[in-house]
């Protein structure tokens, strides 16, 4: 079957950084789905992976973790799904990626594609929707006030993948004021067709700003990207015994400028159930699902805003550099094998 991967880590400029492979076909045992995969979209793991992780053994390494596609075989112990089925997920960083044309995943952290949206527009979805709602729901805990403070959400970087979905989620499913960061006119109008109720320029100090609006110090802070450029101000603007959510990596997490505030900070990563097979994995398939019935209710919209055709190498390659260029609005998307 048809898949790209990459031999030797390293800047996607160079000739070999991603190459077009044939591997043999997968075999679906135990709770696993055969996947036809009919699109993918790349996301900053993909990048990340692919600049600096050498593959471990001789064979290629096969990334990506966005997936719609056909269910075509399905393993002795799977309960949830048939071939046939449409479905849309994540996967997980310990196994081979989505760049196949087949792919095998624990039917646990799947669900049904939305009737609503073609394979594209699903393929945008899944990664960073869990990433926003396990760091609001299950991480902030944003339904739960904070005594005293502004009943509010800042999303750091509300124009990317993750936070278009973070607002989006945010506005349809709590009654925060959404207060979105992004630095650029088509940015800023981006965050707010998501649905923010404010957007400041996170090139400019934020506390001023947030002040600014008049609504308080918000109760909630999520940092989706350049954390360690924005410390500082987060924990001057945040409200006391506030809770503050990040998914990137900064070099280094100075907590204590959060201590006088007694403000908790929350780390997401949403591959840590797949990871670590946790009690409560088949979380993530019910969450997709819930996603998939308020995109088809109408109440969330994909995000996905480049798409390209057919997935090779060389649209991937596109798609790696679109990702790293760090300009990006929503998410960028591959459908179709040559």
């Amino acid at each position: 079957m048809k898949a790209i991967g990459y031999r030797q880590p390293g800047p996607i400029d160079r000739p070999h950084s991603l190459i077009d492979i044939d591997l043999p076909e997968h075999v679906a045992t135990r709770r696993d789905l055969l996947v036809e995969v009919r699109a993918v979209s790349v996301n900053p793991v993909d990048v990340k992976i692919r600049g600096s992780a050498a593959p471990t053994g001789e064979d290629p390494r096969v990334l990506g973790w966005d997936a719609a596609g056909i269910v075509r075989a399905i393993g002795p112990e799977v309960t949830s799904f048939r071939p046939g089925d449409e479905v849309f997920y994540a996967g997980s960083i310990a196994r081979d990626g989505t760049n196949a044309e087949r792919h095998l995943v624990d039917e646990r952290i799947v669900a049904r594609k939305p009737a609503s949206l073609g394979w594209a527009d699903t393929a945008a979805l899944p990664l960073t929707s869990i990433t926003a709602w396990e760091a609001l729901f299950d991480r902030l805990d944003v339904r739960r006030p904070v005594p005293g403070a502004g009943n509010a959400l800042l999303v750091i970087g509300g124009a990317g993948g993750v936070g278009s979905i973070a607002v989006q989620l945010a506005r349809q499913l709590t009654d925060l004021t959404v207060i979105a960061t992004a630095s650029r006119p088509e940015t800023q109008a981006w965050a707010t067709a998501m649905g923010a109720h404010h957007v400041i320029d996170h090139s400019r100090p934020l506390a001023p700003q947030i002040a600014a609006l008049g609504i308080g110090a918000p109760a909630f802070v999520f940092s989706t990207t350049h954390t360690d450029r924005h410390l500082a101000a987060i924990a001057e603007l945040i409200a006391p015994q506030g809770r503050f959510a990040l998914i990137d990596d900064p070099a280094t997490l100075d907590a204590v400028l959060f201590k006088r505030k007694s403000v908790s900070i929350h780390w997401e990563l949403m591959f840590t159930r797949p990871l670590f097979a946790t009690a409560d994995l088949d979380a993530q398939g019910r969450l997709l699902a819930e996603v998939a019935g308020l995109i088809d209710a109408g109440r969330l919209r994909t995000t996905a805003t480049e798409r390209l055709s057919p997935i090779d190498a060389a649209n991937l390659k596109r798609a790696h550099a679109m990702v790293e260029s760090n300009a990006m609005r929503g998410k960028v998307v591959l459908e179709g094998w040559a």
